[in-house]
C-alpha cells in the first residue's frame, strides 16, 4: 500500500506493507483522513516522542475490510471513523474516574500508533465510531478531530451564551454551527484584515465578526482558543465578564505572555482540552445525526499532504483539508 511516512528527515510517500489486523482490532480501508494542525506540530517537531518512522493522521474515514480475532464490534464493509484517541489502560486512576482522555498510557492515533496518511490502517474496534449518515468521507473525516476537540472545548464552556472563537479554521467552523444550534451566540475573532474569514464566520452563523485586536460588541461569557498563540489568552480574558472562562483548545500553543492579575480576577478561569474520551465522541456524533453541519473541505490526494500542510501552515485556508484516497 501506499503511505505517508514522517521520519527524521521529513514526509515522504512510500510502499509498504499492506497492515495486518490484531486481536481486538478491524482493518479498514482509509477513503479519507483530515489534516489537523497536530500532523503540522509533528512535522515541525513541537511535539514530544512522536513513534518514528510515522504514518501521520488522526481524522480517518473509511470501510472495515476486516476484523481481526475477537473483533466483533463492526461487521465487514461497514464505514467507521478512528479518532485521536487509540487506545487507554483501563487501569489508571484517570481511567478509574472517568477521565480516560488523561490516562497516564494512552496511545494516539497518528502520534504513537500509525494512523490515516495511507491506503490501509488498523485501530482498536473499542475506540473507533460508527460515522453518520448524510456526510460524504471528505465531509465527515474533520469531525473526527477538529469536531470532537471542538465539543469538547464547546462543552467547557459550560452554560455560556455568548462565546468567543479565536482561530476560525477547521475546529471553529464546525463548532460556531453547533453552538447555534444549542441556542448560543458566537463572536469570531480572526487574524487581522482577513476579511474572508470574516465573511465565512458570519455565513456559518457568528452573530459578529472582527480581528483578533478588535473589541466585540458584547461582553463574552466564555472565550475559546483554538489558534496555537498564547498571546490570544490575556486579549481573551480582557473580554470575559465575571466568572467566565477561557478555554485552550490546542495540543500545543507558543507561551502565554505575562498578564495582570486584574484580568483574571473575578472568578474568571483559563483552563486547557486534552484529547477526548470516548463518550464525547459518542454525544458529538449524536448531534451530527441531528443537526446537518456544513463541513467545508479542501480535498489533496495522498501524494499531496505535504503541500497541504504547508498551505495550513500558512493559514488563510476555510473550513478543513483533506486527504482523499477512495472517495464515495
Amino acid at each position: 500500500m501506499k503511505a505517508m511516512i514522517l521520519d527524521k528527515s521529513g514526509l515522504h510517500l512510500k510502499d509498504i506493507p499492506k497492515p495486518v489486523p490484531g486481536p481486538g482490532e478491524v482493518l479498514i480501508k482509509v477513503h479519507a483522513c483530515g489534516v489537523c494542525r497536530t500532523d503540522l506540530h509533528l512535522l515541525d517537531n513541537e511535539l514530544e516522542n512522536p513513534k518514528l518512522p510515522l504514518i501521520p493522521g488522526h481524522e480517518i474515514a473509511g470501510i472495515v475490510e476486516e476484523n481481526g480475532k475477537g473483533a466483533v464490534r463492526f461487521s465487514i464493509g461497514q464505514r467507521i471513523g478512528v479518532p485521536w484517541l487509540a487506545r487507554t489502560c483501563g487501569d489508571c486512576k484517570y481511567c478509574a474516574s472517568g477521565r480516560e482522555n488523561l490516562c497516564e498510557h494512552a496511545l494516539f492515533t497518528g502520534y504513537t500508533l500509525d494512523g490515516g496518511y495511507a491506503e490501509y490502517t488498523v485501530a482498536d474496534e473499542r475506540y473507533c465510531l460508527a460515522l453518520p449518515h448524510g456526510y460524504t468521507d471528505a465531509e465527515v473525516a474533520p469531525l473526527l478531530c477538529a469536531g470532537l476537540i471542538g465539543y469538547r472545548a464547546l462543552a467547557a464552556c459550560e452554560s455560556a451564551e455568548r462565546i468567543g472563537i479565536y482561530g476560525f479554521g477547521a475546529a471553529a467552523h464546525i463548532i460556531c454551527q453547533v453552538a447555534n444550534w444549542q441556542g448560543r451566540k458566537a463572536y469570531a475573532f480572526t487574524k487581522p484584515h482577513d476579511e474572508a474569514t470574516q465573511r465565512f464566520a458570519l455565513d456559518l452563523g457568528a452573530t459578529w465578526a472582527g480581528d483578533s485586536s478588535s473589541v466585540p460588541p458584547e461582553e463574552l461569557d466564555a472565550a475559546i482558543i483554538f489558534a496555537p498563540a498564547g498571546e490570544l489568552v490575556p486579549k481573551a480574558l480582557r473580554h470575559v465578564a465575571k466568572g467566565g472562562i477561557v478555554v485552550c483548545g490546542g495540543i500545543h500553543m507558543s507561551d502565554i505572555p505575562q498578564f495582570p492579575y486584574a484580568i483574571l480576577w473575578g472568578e474568571r478561569m483559563v483552563r486547557s482540552i486534552a484529547n477526548l474520551t470516548r463518550a464525547d465522541g459518542e454525544a458529538f456524533f449524536d448531534i451530527a445525526k441531528k443537526l446537518r453541519i456544513r463541513t467545508h473541505v479542501r480535498p489533496f490526494a495522498l501524494r499531496d499532504a505535504g503541500d497541504a500542510l504547508e498551505l495550513l501552515r500558512k493559514g488563510g485556508i476555510q473550513g478543513a483539508m483533506v486527504l482523499v484516497m477512495h472517495e464515495t
